[in-house]
This record gives structure tokens, sequence and C-alpha cells, in this order.
């Protein structure tokens, strides 16, 4: 629904979302009641429902329970979403802009995937990852030998 990939990752995550169209939207009231379910990351406000931290009776265990339930979908589709792309998992080392197009362009092809019922990816993947200590070693000898490409 809202992909923000222009913030530094230290960035708090109630500030990104003050500065989205999402909270636009719910303050101007074009969502008229509309509420986000959060972590306790963020402040309780008129949208933004949060778990209580230290539950003191039953209906808010329950209230808690109810929020971690709602949440939950959300959370294990950042899993798809991760295991769809799984270079979002193991980082990137590219320019800062060039990170948050590809973050985007991931998220918009999934979206692409989600609209035409592809298979989601199942939920563990065998991933090889190159031996970057022999690759580094490789790159080394070939700088040594006058064979690497300077950029």
């Amino acid at each position: 629904m809202d992909v923000v990939a222009r913030w530094p990752g230290s960035c708090h995550d109630q500030t990104i979302f003050r500065n989205s169209w999402v909270y636009t939207n719910l303050i101007s009231g074009k969502w008229r009641r509309g509420l986000i379910v959060a972590d306790s990351g963020y402040a309780n406000s008129r949208y933004v429902v949060t778990p209580f931290i230290n539950p003191q009776n039953q209906i808010e265990n329950v209230y808690n329970e109810s929020i971690i339930r709602t949440r939950n979908p959300v959370e294990r589709s950042y899993g798809v979403l991760k295991r769809r792309f799984p270079v979002l998992s193991f980082g990137l080392r590219l320019k800062l802009q060039t990170t948050q197009a590809v973050i985007v362009a991931c998220c918009v092809m999934h979206n692409l995937a989600c609209d035409n019922n592809d298979v989601d990816p199942p939920d563990s993947i065998d991933v090889i990852l190159p031996d970057i200590e022999k690759i580094n070693n490789r790159v080394e000898e070939e700088i040594e030998q006058g064979n690497a490409r300077q950029h």
C-alpha cells in the first residue's frame, strides 16, 4: 500500500509514518475512522493503536493478543517479500539512491506477483552464497596481475 524507502535506516518509524501519505489520509479524515495497528515503537493516537507494554488485567491481555494477531499477517508478508527477493535479506552494496530504487522495485514486482496470484516462495529456501573469501582472493590476484578493471 505504501513503500517509503527514502529514509536512512536510523530514522525512527514514527518519523517515517508522520511523513507518509497514509498518515495524511488518516488525519485529513479521508479514511474516516480508520486505524493503524502498530507495535510499541509507535505512540498511541486517535489513528494508531499499539499494545500495552505491561498489561494489568485480562482485558488488556486480550487486547494485546488481538493486536498481535492483526499484525502477524503484515509481518509474514515481509518474510514472503524477502524470500521472493533474497537480496532484501542479504543486503545491498550499492549507492543509497540505487538501493532505494531496488527496494521499491522489489515491492512493486511483489505486488504484481500477488495481483497475478503467483505462488508464494517456500518458507525455507536453501540459498548457496558465494564464498566471499575466495572471491576477494581472486580479485586481489587479478589486481596484482593487472587483469582487474578499475572503476
